[in-house]
């Protein structure tokens, strides 16, 4: 049990700061570090920079996470679990498991705060069928494996994950305080100041990798967060519970993911298989810089924001323009980054 409590301002300043102190000493401790080649994948880059970032920046965030206070409980158990699925990542990084052992740990750690915290979608409820939660529990599972895996599939270019996520993180927070949902505000944002905290190492030319240490744990309190976000619209809109704005936030990776996977599958590769396929790739082969890769992901996050915000806040006909929009806008830009060339 928490003996104090932390003002917001504070802890997000404590999470910055710390997160700075914890991944630059993991730096040089890790300094002479060498890449193994064991995995038959392609790769953007083969420098032999640590990636092990994740580690530090998610013990960061639970240290953060239990100076919230009592009221936050449910978040410190997040936290745990978070960093139990970065050491699985960190277990990754350094063996190279068999994607078939990271699933099912993955599900595992998933599925006890699912259960002990009872927290989900609620899609029975929005279906009118009672199945005693089990479908509830299966759609939950499987949306935060999505999100887990479509953040590890973005970490493919220096500061891109940070930016991806961090964007992530600032629009939830601004939504959940639009919506009263504070507790959400507050771990949105202790969540940013950790990644900032990283991103200081990872900015290209990176001195420091995230790793699956960091992805994994990056996707499990950002799932979990969209999943806690309760959603109870004061007019009529298009989104109505379950279908919680925050889900439609992470629109960015899961388009990388969907780019990739669908394309590969295409030409017959394996989804699970590394590549320069992604559409940060396929940006650099038209000749874009890393930074301007970075500029480009922001604004593509932030117009799908935009066109969210539009749903939400407008009621009848309104509401199902922006939606409209919204899809219109994922479906041009699948299309368009599928007819770009994936980088040689």
């Amino acid at each position: 049990m928490n003996i104090f409590q932390l003002p917001i301002i504070y802890a997000i300043f404590f999470a910055f700061t710390f997160s700075i102190f914890m991944n630059g000493m993991l730096m040089r401790l890790t300094r002479n570090y060498k890449k193994k080649n064991e995995r038959i994948e392609k790769r953007l880059s083969n420098r032999n920079i640590s990636p092990y970032g994740g580690i530090a920046t998610s013990f960061a965030f639970f240290v953060t996470t239990i100076f919230l206070g009592k009221a936050e409980q449910d978040f410190l158990t997040i936290g745990i679990c978070a960093v139990a699925i970065s050491i699985i990542g960190l277990i990754d990084d350094i063996y190279n498991l068999e994607w078939r052992a990271k699933l099912v740990a993955q599900t595992v750690i998933i599925i006890y705060p699912l259960v002990d915290l009872e927290i989900f979608i609620n899609v029975e409820s929005f279906l009118g069928l009672e199945m005693n939660n089990y479908l509830n529990l299966f759609i939950s599972l499987f949306w935060i494996l999505v999100i887990i895996n479509s953040i590890n599939f973005i970490d493919n270019m220096d500061g891109l994950t940070v930016i991806v996520s961090g964007s992530i993180c600032l629009q939830v927070a601004l939504l959940a305080n639009y919506s009263d949902i504070y507790k959400v505000t507050d771990v949105s944002l202790l969540l940013l100041a950790t990644l900032i905290g990283f991103l200081f190492y990872n900015f290209p030319p990176a001195k420091l990798y995230f790793g699956d240490s960091g992805t994994l744990f990056v996707g499990y309190v950002l799932g979990f967060i969209s999943i806690i976000f309760d959603w109870n619209p004061s007019q009529e809109v298009i989104l109505l519970s379950p279908l919680s704005p925050a889900l439609f936030i992470f629109v960015v990776p899961i388009l990388d993911f969907a780019v990739v996977t669908t394309d590969r599958i295409k030409n017959k590769k394996s989804p699970t298989t590394g590549g320069t396929d992604h559409i940060s790739h396929r940006l650099l082969n038209l000749g874009y810089s890393e930074k301007k890769v970075l500029v480009e992901f922001l604004i593509l996050s932030f117009t799908f924001y935009a066109l969210l915000i539009g749903t939400i806040s407008s009621s009848g006909l309104f509401s199902y323009f922006f939606a409209f929009c919204y899809l219109l806008f994922f479906i041009f830009n699948f299309l368009r980054y599928r007819k770009l060339d994936s980088l040689t």
